[in-house]
């Protein structure tokens, strides 16, 4: 049952496929260059190409070509698409930016011996800069045009 919603469905299909395939090819980057498999990579935020990017410009670029670009369809991925895009580098980005911040201030209460009880890095990879979000989404539109509508 669930196959069949999956595969007979063209707008689920693409974002899950797009998001899919960027989460792979940073999880492959991170295996390269750090020579260490992380599956933190494979599931997690941030990072290039952005999957939040890709997942939802195949589902825009997927309405289009499906229903045209006049249909209500198209238009709620679009107006999707921008929001999600402009707070990968807006909100997300920034609050990547200010943990990395609050880690070195963390690292430097324990190691000035001050009375802190937080011993967890806060996650800094969240967001995406310009660059990783224009590559999702080119990803995500590459992998619309390549599988046919059905």
């Amino acid at each position: 049952m669930i196959q069949r919603i999956f595969f007979n469905n063209y707008l689920l299909l693409l974002p899950v496929l797009s998001w899919g395939a960027a989460q792979v090819i940073k999880t492959v980057l991170t295996l390269i260059i750090n020579k260490k498999f992380s599956v933190e990579r494979l599931f997690g935020a941030g990072g290039w190409p952005s999957s939040h990017s890709a997942l939802v410009c195949s589902l825009f670029m997927g309405a289009a070509r499906k229903f045209g670009v006049e249909s209500p369809y198209f238009a709620i991925a679009f107006v999707l698409a921008a929001i999600v895009m402009y707070d990968a580098m807006g909100v997300r980005r920034e609050t990547g930016e200010q943990s990395k911040v609050l880690n070195i201030l963390l690292e430097d209460l324990k190691e000035n011996k001050q009375d802190i009880d937080y011993n967890r890095k806060l996650k800094e990879m969240v967001g995406h800069t310009p660059f990783q979000v224009l590559s999702g989404a080119l990803l995500g539109i590459l992998i619309s045009i390549l599988i046919p509508v059905f």
